[in-house]
């Protein structure tokens, strides 16, 4: 490789630079203000030019490019006036330390068609790239949680804080792993050797795809401890840079066992790892990407993402820890509407069309479908799955554990439940049971769904009914407990004795129905899994009207 790279800075991480540039023949100059610093590297590397003048750099013709490892309040304003100079750029991270500014680099990069890079070391590690295979791979099955560990007790700097200095590069491979921006973060920390500058941050982070992280920084800690930690639903994994085994994967499973779970513990699984120097392998991308044009694996675009998310965690630290989103990442307006005194926590799917009002909360990981109402003080818990035009009343929870399906109606105060024997003493989250409501059943007012049952389609659960069993599809139960009490259409009227067919007929829909055998009940004029045809106005059309279109 010719010799077409310009170092400028010197301090901690550019000498490391200029070193790899060097070994890998590409060291053309190096720039610093400091005399004492030329007459070091004037002794060591007699070959190499130096200069305390950025201007001589860049108007060089023969250097290509420059690395810009000076702080990061310099870095807008260098790489900017790099870029119009017609060189290429390698910056290290943070990109800038405004979203503006670093927004404005990937622009100014990309009229003038240069090569930005950042540099987030740590995509370039054997460890990382390896654990982005097996998670691209599936072998650590569907990701739940990470998070990471960037401890130490060295160099303490005064001109940024913790955040800006060691988060960057655990943000940058945290969203390359996968592979989607946060929808929400949230930041806290303390400065103690200095107010203005944070000496220790937890930054968490929820991600539209359920996935939760952290990020935890530190210069005041007593050792070193630079570790990743991914937990998927079949392997874990934990990538330790300080440790001999880098990357291990643990295939714990958990059981139930008398229907509480329990942790099974398998044996460690070390991961073989080509051996590589990760800054000298970020040093070589670069060079590459000068000779074929092509984007950097950490462009600018890739630098402006961990920027943004770098912008969030400072704001929210700003805020005292609230939760905030990324800029860039909010996205078109919602199509639902929330009323000013609900609470919606992300990440959930809220459909369009769908109205929460009054005072209600949808918690975290919840699927709610289109054209869904909630009326005021509902309450809808993590995980829950909700479908299309579901009507919810006042005054009703919505447990873990409970499945709703299209066009479901739940009366003013009904109660769903997901423990048989709750106490408050003892926990028992993990033993949440399932509860159905199948398509287009109705449960009246302050009517009680027992935990584990499944209600048919188009069943009708009386007020005040307590409901302990399954009830089949157009079953009418009311009582403590429920029983049956004959039969319902699906528009919702109960159907009188059969003829001598012994067929039933819905008054408003002539839609016919029949016992087909004990306990079950079919509509003879539509397909069962057919959508229910538009509702009928109470005597605006007969039956055979209806089917010939009139």
């Amino acid at each position: 490789m010719s010799k077409h790279i310009a170092v400028v800075g010197m301090g901690y991480w550019g000498k490391n630079l200029a070193r790899n540039f060097l070994e890998l023949g590409a060291l053309h100059t190096i720039c610093d203000t400091s005399p004492a610093v030329e007459k070091d590297w004037k002794s060591k590397y007699p070959d190499v030019r130096f200069t305390q003048d950025i201007g001589r750099v860049l108007a060089d013709p023969d250097i290509q490019a420059v690395a810009l490892a000076t702080p990061a309040v310099t870095h807008y304003g260098m790489a900017r006036t790099a870029l119009e100079a017609g060189k290429d750029v390698f910056v290290e991270k943070p990109l800038a330390i405004k979203v503006e500014e670093g927004r404005a680099l990937v622009d100014l990069s990309a009229r003038l068609k240069r090569i930005l890079m950042v540099g987030h070391i740590l995509r370039f590690h054997p460890a990382v790239i390896a654990l982005g295979r097996l998670i691209a791979g599936g072998d650590l099955g569907q990701i739940q949680y990470l998070y990471s560990n960037r401890l130490n007790i060295g160099k303490i700097r005064t001109e940024e804080n913790i955040l800006w200095s060691f988060a960057p590069h655990d943000i940058s491979v945290m969203l390359a792993l996968l592979n989607e921006m946060p929808m929400a973060v949230a930041c806290q920390g303390g400065g103690y050797l200095n107010p203005l500058v944070m000496d220790v941050t937890t930054s968490e982070f929820a991600f539209p795809s359920g996935v939760r992280a952290h990020i935890y920084v530190s210069w005041l800690h007593p050792f070193k401890e630079q570790r990743l930690v991914v937990v998927g639903s079949q392997k874990m994994a934990v990538f330790d840079d300080t440790a001999k085994n880098k990357l291990v994967l643990y295939p714990h499973k958990v059981e139930w066992k008398d229907r509480v779970p329990t942790a099974v513990k398998a044996e460690a699984e070390v991961v073989t790892l080509e051996e590589a120097e990760p800054l000298k392998e970020e040093c070589r991308h670069f060079l590459a990407c000068l000779d074929s044009r092509a984007a950097p694996v950490t462009d600018g675009a890739e630098g402006l993402r961990v920027l943004s998310v770098l912008d969030a965690c400072q704001r929210s630290l700003a805020s005292g820890g609230g939760t905030v989103s990324p800029a860039g990442t909010a996205g078109p307006a919602r199509p639902y509407f929330v009323h000013e005194t609900a609470c919606v926590d992300q990440p959930c799917e809220i459909g369009a069309g769908t109205k929460i009002w009054h005072f209600s909360h949808v918690l975290p990981r919840t699927k709610i479908g289109e054209r869904c109402i909630l009326g005021q003080n509902v309450h809808i818990a993590d995980g829950v799955v909700i479908g299309n035009n579901v009507k919810i009343q006042n005054n009703v929870s919505v447990y873990t554990g409970t499945v709703i399906e299209d066009d479901v109606f739940l009366g003013p105060s009904c109660v769903l439940t997901n423990v048989t024997n709750p106490r408050s003493q003892v926990n028992r989250h993990a033993l949440y049971e399932k509860t159905l409501l199948k398509r287009g059943c109705s449960i009246g007012a302050n009517a009680t769904i027992v935990c584990g049952v499944t209600v048919g389609r188009y069943a009708f659960i009386g007020a005040g009914s307590v409901v302990t069993k399954d009830v089949p599809d157009y079953a009418l139960v009311l009582g403590t407990p429920a029983r049956s009490k004959g039969w319902m259409s699906r528009h919702g009227h109960r159907l009188g004795a059969p003829d001598g067919q012994g067929v039933m007929r819905c008054p408003e829909s002539g839609f016919r129905y029949k016992e087909v055998e004990p306990g079950v009940l079919r509509c003879l004029d539509l397909d069962e899994e057919a959508p229910l045809p538009p509702t009928l106005a109470k005597g605006e059309k007969s039956y055979d009207e209806f089917k010939k279109g009139k």
